[in-house]
């Protein structure tokens, strides 16, 4: 997958077959436009295209209000990577700022899908809106078809077990620690990416290892505190493992993993969480009835299949 940082670069994409949005979480439904701008694609001996945002629009737009407390269920890095997984060939990444977001829609199918790219066909998603004040839409796009010369399409709604699938309800799964609804949204474990340092219970010699994982990404969303049943990927290596997400007083959370096999973790290695489902509530490391419950969590996590 390449990746670009502006729209000039973008032009030596062949034939492009392009959607738009910020595709937080790449969940199902994002995965069902993938795979039409895959076919579309290949129908028209092009190449996929997403233009993506960073940072999140809601926090450049509403700052004191819904974009101030708005946290990603994926960091930048984790996005790209299920980008790539799920078949992406290419992804444009714009800096949005106060200037670009006062972009009219019009103005930026003539400007930059039609007259930068020269788009072959424009996906929507369902109820997708673009532009200044989300004055774009669908209906807009298929009136402009034959101004700007190319061809749009809707993707209709997704649902999973009869429920409207968004990274609204996925953020408030994940929030609430119900991991497997998240998981079943996503179509995907809900991952973390972070780097390693070993961590030792300074109170007891009873307490597993616990290695905390270093998270860069600012707005990451955390599960609610508590025990998870995790696979632990490091280079080619997995294992079984366990995470506990802990909060300590007027402290962010941290994220701390044990893992059952061994796996010889280095600074500069990235490590890949997946999680699979919730064991435990939260425990507080001071205690010193943590250790029972940890150690009884570790049991129960060692004899799941996943």
């Amino acid at each position: 997958m390449k990746i670009f940082r502006n729209f000039e670069d973008a032009k030596i994409i062949r034939n492009p077959v392009v959607t738009t949005g910020s595709f937080d979480g790449v969940h199902i439904g994002h995965k069902t436009i993938l795979n039409r701008l895959k076919m579309l694609a290949d129908k028209h001996n092009g190449e996929s295209v997403l233009i993506t945002f960073d940072p999140h629009p809601r926090k450049v737009l509403y700052p004191e209000t819904t974009g101030k407390d708005l946290k990603l269920i994926n960091s930048q890095e984790e996005k790209l990577e299920l980008l790539e997984k799920a078949g992406l060939n290419n992804v444009i990444i714009i800096e949005f700022t106060l200037g670009f977001s006062k972009v009219t829609s019009e103005q930026f199918v003539r400007d930059f899908l039609s007259g930068i790219l020269n788009a072959k066909v424009v996906v929507a998603g369902f109820n997708h809106h673009f532009g200044f004040n989300k004055e774009g839409n669908y209906k807009q796009l298929w009136e402009w078809q034959e101004k700007y010369n190319f061809e749009a399409e809707e993707i209709p709604e997704q649902e999973v077990e009869h429920e409207t699938v968004s990274s609204t309800k996925i953020r408030n799964a994940i929030s609430e620690g119900y991991i497997q609804r998240a998981n079943a949204y996503l179509d995907h474990y809900y991952i973390i990416m972070g780097k390693p340092e070993i961590f030792l219970h300074k109170n007891s010699a009873s307490l597993p290892i616990l290695v905390k994982i270093l998270i860069t990404e600012e707005f990451k969303l955390l599960p609610s505190p508590g025990i998870y049943a995790v696979s632990v990927e490091s280079g080619l290596v997995f294992s079984k493992g366990m995470a506990i997400i802990h909060t300590r007083p007027e402290e962010k959370a941290e994220v701390l993993v044990n893992v059952f096999e061994n796996i010889d973790f280095t600074a500069s290695q990235r490590v890949t969480l997946y999680f699979h489902k919730k064991i435990h509530g939260s425990v507080n490391l001071a205690d010193d009835k943590a250790i029972l419950k940890i150690n009884v969590a570790k049991e129960e996590i060692s004899e799941l299949i996943y």
